[in-house]
């Protein structure tokens, strides 16, 4: 997910094709997401033929028709974007629902990614014993993947040594600190990749033993599920393991809001989106507060927002979501945003700004 949104985040150029579409994870329902597809295909096709040369959109709708040949659909997750200019193109699959829509505009849409990264709350369970380890990914209550290979590692330790050495209490405990600290290793190789905190399940005397050892305690959650789960099936463990990354997310959320209703008080906050486009053009604003799902097509001309309705999305020179053009615009300052539950913002109707000064 990161490594398509820092390949397209920064692209600005005309014609900018950016498709999302649900889609789904099994038979026989992946069968039609193909068909949802074309016809996607065939609106980005109308709509480029009444706004740019016939040439143009054909040698748009051509790349963009054989990107999705590429495609195999009975490896779908939730949903799936297509990103396709004159120079590029990419798609991804994201563990999260959408809106289906097209949008065409001087940059890819990347709101549904950015909302993925800090909407859905993405993780690692690593599930531990002092046998074997399972590493697993995981969006909110589902399996997005279990690892292979070198997962599960299993502890040859105990078994390799004669039993009277690993009967021995202080020689026991380093034979396991050895074991724990080559999986905390594998651990951050893929971490690397992908740098999702970590949930440790396990019973309680291996938790310290292993936070000892981690050489980036930072990631792991301060918390653990504390059972021997070494043998479930991953969803079960999933499932358990969601239950303390809500509560988690749920005060994150509180801490977030609160930073909100302070800047309120100190003459921080801006509420008008033509103030906080003017804030984030001056590298003022620090931080975007903005409900789910909620999106505003708009035009921007003399750097001045108007808001449209929603049926006027396809015309020329709308943007389809501002609230995307101005989170594109903030990051590029250093910015960050904060996405919250709706009705979370209803009094500043859903959107508002922390600035910097």
């Amino acid at each position: 997910m990161n490594t398509i949104l820092k390949k397209i985040k920064d692209i600005n150029s005309e014609n900018c094709i950016t498709i999302l579409m649900n889609s789904h994870r099994t038979m026989p329902d992946y069968q039609k997401d193909e068909i949802v597809l074309k016809n996607l295909i065939k609106e980005v096709e109308n709509r480029l033929l009444a706004t740019t040369t016939k040439q143009n959109a054909t040698a748009l709708v051509d790349k963009l028709k054989s990107l999705a040949d590429q495609i195999d659909h009975s490896h779908n997750l939730d949903s799936l974007l297509l990103f396709v200019n004159h120079d590029i193109a990419e798609y991804t699959r994201l563990p999260i629902q959408v809106v289906d829509r097209v949008v065409i505009d001087d940059t890819f849409s990347t709101r549904d990614i950015i909302r993925a990264m800090h909407t859905e709350s993405t993780y690692y369970v690593l599930v531990l014993s002092q046998d074997k380890v399972r590493l697993i990914e995981a969006l909110n209550d589902k399996v997005i993947q279990e690892f292979g290979s070198p997962f599960p590692i299993e502890n040859n330790s105990f078994s390799t040594r004669s039993n009277a050495e690993a009967a021995a209490s202080s020689r026991k405990s380093s034979l396991l600190a050895e074991f724990f600290n080559q999986v905390d290793k594998e651990v951050n190789s893929i971490r690397n990749q992908n740098p999702l905190p970590v949930l440790i399940c396990t019973v309680e005397e291996n938790y310290p033993e292993y936070v000892k050892v981690a050489d980036q305690k930072e990631s792991l959650f301060t918390t653990f599920l504390n059972s021997n789960r070494i043998n479930e099936k991953d969803h079960a463990i999933v499932t358990e393991a969601w239950k303390i990354v809500e509560a988690h997310e749920t005060q994150k959320n509180k801490e977030r809001k609160s930073e909100l209703l302070k800047a309120v008080s100190e003459n921080k906050f801006l509420s008008d989106t033509n103030e906080i486009w003017k804030g984030i053009k001056e590298g003022r604003v620090q931080t975007l507060f903005i409900e789910q799902g909620l999106f505003q097509p708009a035009v921007l001309e003399n750097d001045e927002i108007t808001y449209v309705s929603a049926n006027q999305k396809s015309d020329k020179n709308v943007i389809d979501d501002i609230y995307d053009e101005m989170i594109e615009a903030n990051s590029r300052f250093g910015g960050d945003v904060v996405f919250l539950p709706k009705e979370s913002l209803t009094k500043f109707n859903g959107f508002g700004a922390i600035t910097r000064y």
